[in-house]
């Protein structure tokens, strides 16, 4: 069975250790003016957080001790205990990094040819430069493959014209290349064919709207995209023409484990918060922990904690299982489902109960829960909502399609 090893133990308190150092005295700040901290991308780099899961050719971290001969680089349970402790302090850098190795690394590291690899992945890896991931639109959200962007190819140039909308990563001072989907052409049945294109920052025609104005994720960088005859090289192709679509499903398999880890270390942070204020806090005399009202919400908090942990490195498990040859892509995909729905709901949960616990305070800006409050809803929308989990979920249980 599954189980976090020494190693990995150690590299979350050293995780924890510059989180606590470095994000948690400036996060309420970045926060509260919506500054995407992009000279703190470099550090979490030299950590070696963007390049865990990217083998040491291309720039990534060195294998952790412990590991199986199959592994590349680090391994998945690792990035995920990395996610955790960064969404414990703040769950806008916790997705900046999640998004940065999930959505932005691994479609260049499972679909790139060599020379891809090696002109963008050791600059991702060390924290240098972003990528962006490019799928919903304006009209095609969980809908993925009603996807209007169109991509023509004419004496080897790629012609893209569309856009997308809610990328993260995608226009920030270091953001290097958003790779995204495309119309190609049509396929006999009459479906569209869609693919996966490179588009590198900076590129004629290629627009970066201004950073939304959102509920929460207030420090994460995130825009709409559009492309007006933007024109890229036919070697900017990412995996098989015609496979784009198909490429990004994987990617958002693995994306929602990742995810799973966000919304752990938010319900974990919840619940230390709520355990501390409910020791603190007095109420007719007494500490608010000692009535049950409290006392059985924090106690709720405990059950939503350790069960997202529990889901969330078995799925994590699975995937490293799987990339050495021992566990189906099939498990992975349903454990990767059952663990994203799970905890995504128990972080928004999570956070209400620890806003209750804190009472008029629980509302207030300088306490961490509001923050978290906002933040944890589109933990229930991103990289596949609830709906799509459950219909996932219930394809893995053999339900008619």
């Amino acid at each position: 069975m599954f189980e976090l090893s020494a190693d990995h133990e150690e590299f979350r308190a050293l995780v924890r250790e510059f989180a606590e150092a470095e994000i948690e005295p400036r996060v309420a700040q970045w926060d509260k003016d919506s500054h995407f901290p992009a000279e703190l991308i470099p550090k979490l780099g030299e950590l070696g957080l963007f390049g865990l899961v990217v083998p040491e050719e291309f720039g990534g971290t060195r294998r952790p001790e412990g590991a199986g001969p199959e592994v590349s680089g680090g391994d998945f349970t690792m990035l995920c205990v990395a996610i955790e402790e960064l969404g414990r302090v703040d769950q806008a850098i916790g997705i900046t990094l999640e998004a940065g190795v999930g959505l932005g690394i691994n479609p260049i590291l499972n679909y790139g040819t060599p020379e891809q690899k090696a002109h963008w992945l050791p600059d991702l890896a060390a924290g240098r430069a972003l990528a962006g991931f490019g799928l919903t639109e304006p009209d095609a959200g969980s809908d993925a493959g009603g996807t209007k962007t169109k991509a023509t190819l004419a004496d080897g140039i790629w012609t893209v014209n569309g856009a997308k909308s809610f990328i993260t990563n995608s226009g920030s001072p270091i953001t290097s290349v958003v790779s995204v989907t495309a119309r190609t052409g049509t396929r006999n049945d009459g479906t569209p064919e869609i693919s996966a294109i490179m588009i590198p920052s900076g590129t004629k025609g290629f627009d970066i709207a201004p950073p939304y104005h959102k509920l929460g994720w207030h420090i994460s960088d995130t825009h709409g995209l559009s492309f007006q005859d933007v024109q890229v090289p036919e070697a900017n192709l990412l995996g098989q023409r015609g496979k784009g679509f198909a490429q990004f499903l994987a990617t958002l398999d693995d994306g929602r484990i990742a995810i799973a880890a966000l919304a752990t270390g938010c319900t974990r942070r919840m619940l230390e918060e709520a355990t501390a204020y409910s020791k603190t806090r007095l109420a007719f005399g007494k500490p608010i922990g000692t009535y049950q009202g409290v006392a059985f919400q924090v106690s709720d908090l405990a059950v939503l904690a350790e069960t997202s942990r529990l889901l969330t490195y078995k799925a994590a498990w699975l995937k490293d299982e799987m990339d050495a040859g021992r566990r189906t892509m099939q498990e992975v995909k349903q454990a990767a489902s059952i663990a994203k729905l799970y905890t995504s709901e128990a972080a928004v949960t999570a956070t209400r109960i620890a806003t209750q616990v804190f009472g008029g305070n629980g509302f207030m800006e300088e306490y961490p829960v509001a923050r978290f409050y906002r933040d944890a809803k589109i933990l229930e929308i991103g990289e596949g909502t609830s709906e799509v989990q459950r219909m996932l979920i219930a394809r893995g249980l053999g339900l008619p399609a």
